[in-house]
C-alpha cells in the first residue's frame, strides 16, 4: 500500500515531467512583490526607462531571459504583473532578494 507522502512525491514528478510549474513552496506574497516593485519603479510594471531595466521589478535583459522571461515576452516590461512575478521567484529561487539590493527586503526569507 502506497503512502499519502508517495502519491504526492509520484504527483509532484508527473507535474514535473508533463512541463506543469508547481508553486514554488517558499513563494513570496503578491503583496511582497508590490512593495518591491513600488521601490524598484513606482509600481508600474510596464516602465521602460531606456536604462536597460524593464518592468515592475526592473529585471536586467540578461536576468530576463535566463530565468525563463522570454517564453513570456522579449523584455519584462511587456509581460503581465503575474508572469513578471513568476519570473522574480525564479530570481529569488536563485540570487536570493540580494537580486534587488535596495528594495529586495519585503521577499527576503
Amino acid at each position: 500500500m502506497r503512502t499519502k507522502k508517495t502519491l504526492l512525491t509520484m504527483a509532484a514528478a508527473t507535474l514535473g515531467i508533463a512541463g506543469i510549474a508547481a508553486p514554488a513552496a517558499n513563494a513570496a506574497p503578491e503583496s511582497a512583490w508590490d512593495q518591491v516593485a513600488a521601490c524598484e519603479s513606482g509600481g508600474d510594471w510596464h516602465i521602460n526607462t531606456g536604462n536597460g531595466y524593464h518592468g515592475g521589478l526592473q529585471f536586467s535583459q540578461q536576468t530576463w531571459a535566463g530565468s525563463g522571461g522570454t517564453q513570456y515576452a522579449p523584455t519584462a516590461d511587456q509581460a503581465t504583473k503575474e508572469q513578471q512575478i513568476e519570473i522574480a521567484e525564479n530570481v529569488l529561487a536563485t540570487q536570493g532578494a540580494g537580486a534587488w539590493p535596495n528594495c529586495g527586503g519585503p521577499v527576503a526569507g
